[in-house]
């Protein structure tokens, strides 16, 4: 048994499976499998499942837009608020530091109550943030309103993952993390380039004042639409999924297959011989009120809330959530570079940008994030799909990472051309056009791969892997923002973008150790797997 080496595609006609627009039966598994009642989450209309991940879509733009946003207006915000750079950066870090703790805090308290009170929790916030930030005159408020903005928007960077993931297949995940991912960086990009022409038109409170508008808006239609979508699936008594045989596989079995599991098919050829009943908890349709209720707890997790809070702190003994974690902080480097770093180089000669062009400036980088998105989901989707047929049907993890060489290489040619053109006064578009386009890319791509590819690997502490991954991303990201406005005085912005050219390509290309011995480390961790997830089953008996 290897956690991740699944079934992906049926080659025999024995699974339950994906149907077409026409109705017809495909060859591709759905996983996990669908239980028989009408509120699971998995067995939600199209429409149903659609109008809930675009919600969380336009979300995700907003609280990303409200913690990215004033990259253009650092000099004119630093001027009126009478403070210094260093604080400005300070002010940034925070921002980071308050999404890595909102990740800590508001996971396990998702598990305990539902998602839906914690989106509305975070809308809140950043609307109580915003409405200070329009208010602010000094850089003390200004650090309370990224600490409220940052703590808020926590949920965008681990919660909306694992609603993702209730409510469509594994084969659907590339997909759809890839679209979230581009929305982040809508949010993050676009937000500054509104922003630029905010300021000019107006002055810099109105970027709050706008925010304020649009989730006031949000809060009132997440209050009666937003449904819940929590849902604590009983492992069915049969399945193609690397935990099907929880309750009745020997535990031994663990590792007398280790020796078969070679082939990528260990614990199929048993699924395939059992009964496929799958057992539910109790539920029947919901009447509208019952679905928007404040608090959800009939699939609420019994754990102590502090237990699910510090649980996840044990997952970093598996190398492929703990390597997820730090290539996400690793990107989260280049944001936080384009955000720091554009007021101050283009603005300044030979460029002269206003606030507005200095805005523009993340044009770019928004159109290298479709690529990426692309790239990183459908593209990465039918990649997977495509090796698992050429692999008796079977899906390794792995398949997914090799699409990670081109983010590699185009993200680190955009930082050096970011760098130096920027630094040495070359042509706007090698730095502001190329340069972030290629940034871009290698966001958008390297993010959704990573995060797809540790829920691929353990799809049933999901929730929880999010958690230790975001941590590490934010910490990252945190130091990051700190460091950087020194290492630039020191070195100087050529030098240093060189050094981040290489980190990248060299951090990046890690996944070819996880090419190599990825499957070895996901066997050796699996009795400590097993162990989790069927604590989880028998908790959800």
């Amino acid at each position: 048994m290897v956690p991740g080496t699944v079934e992906f595609v049926d080659v025999q006609g024995t699974s339950r499976r994906l149907k077409n627009r026409r109705g017809a039966d495909t060859d591709v598994v759905l996983i996990p499998q669908p239980s028989s009642d009408p509120d699971d989450p998995l067995n939600w209309s199209r429409f149903r499942k659609e109008y809930h991940f675009w919600l969380l879509i336009v979300w995700g733009i907003l609280v990303a837009a409200s913690v990215n946003w004033s990259g253009p207006v650092w000099v004119p915000l630093q001027e009126d608020l009478n403070t210094t750079l260093d604080d400005m950066n300070i002010s940034a870090a925070l921002c980071f530091g308050f999404l890595a703790i909102g990740c800590i805090l508001l996971q396990p308290t998702a598990m305990k109550i539902g998602r839906r009170p914690v989106y509305l929790i975070g809308t809140f916030l950043n609307l109580v943030g915003c409405i200070l930030g329009g208010l602010q005159t000094t850089i003390v408020e200004y650090y309370v309103v990224n600490i409220l903005t940052g703590f808020g928007a926590a949920p965008v960077d681990s919660l909306v993952q694992i609603s993702t993931t209730d409510i469509f297949f594994a084969h659907q995940r590339g997909t759809r993390l890839a679209f979230f991912a581009l929305a982040l960086g809508t949010g993050s990009y676009m937000g500054p380039v509104a922003a630029g022409y905010i300021t000019v038109a107006q002055d810099w409170t109105w970027c709050f004042w706008y925010l304020v508008i649009f989730f006031t808006a949000l809060l009132i239609i997440q209050i009666f639409t937003l449904e819940e979508s929590v849902y604590r699936r009983q492992l069915p008594s049969s399945s193609n999924s690397e935990v099907a045989t929880l309750d009745d596989r020997p535990q031994r079995d663990v590792k007398d297959q280790k020796s078969s599991a070679d082939d990528g098919v260990s614990g199929v050829e048993t699924a395939r011989n059992r009964s496929n009943t799958l057992q539910t908890l109790p539920g029947g349709r919901k009447k509208y009120w019952q679905r928007m209720a404040p608090i959800h707890t009939l699939h609420a997790n019994p754990r102590p809330w502090w237990y699910l809070a510090i649980f996840p702190f044990r997952l970093v003994t598996f190398p492929a959530i703990v390597w997820a974690g730090f290539m996400g902080g690793i990107q989260i480097w280049w944001l936080s570079l384009l955000s720091v770093t554009q007021s101050e180089i283009f603005s300044e000669p030979p460029y002269n940008f206003d606030i507005a062009d200095v805005g523009d400036t993340n044009i770019a980088a928004f159109i290298g994030g479709i690529f990426g998105m692309l790239w990183g989901g459908p593209l990465s989707d039918w990649y997977v799909l495509h090796r698992a047929r050429r692999n008796k049907g079977i899906m390794e993890p792995e398949f997914r990472l090799w699409l990670l060489i081109v983010p590699a290489v185009l993200n680190s040619v955009g930082l050096l051309l970011y760098g130096l053109g920027g630094y040495n006064g070359w042509h706007w578009m090698v730095s502001a056009g190329v340069g972030t386009a290629f940034i871009g890319f290698g966001i958008g791509a390297g993010g959704a791969i990573g995060l797809t590819y540790a829920i691929d690997c353990y799809p049933h502490i999901a929730a929880e892997s999010m958690v230790l991954i975001l941590f590490m991303r934010n910490v990252l990201g945190f130091a990051f923002t700190f460091a950087i406005q020194p290492w630039i005085d020191a070195m100087g912005g050529s030098n240093t973008c060189v050094i981040l050219a290489v980190v990248c390509l060299v951090t990046t290309m890690t996944f070819l150790i996880l090419v190599k011995w990825g499957k070895g480390f996901r066997r050796k961790t699996a009795s400590t797997y097993l162990r989790f997830a069927k604590d989880r089953n028998r908790i959800a008996s």
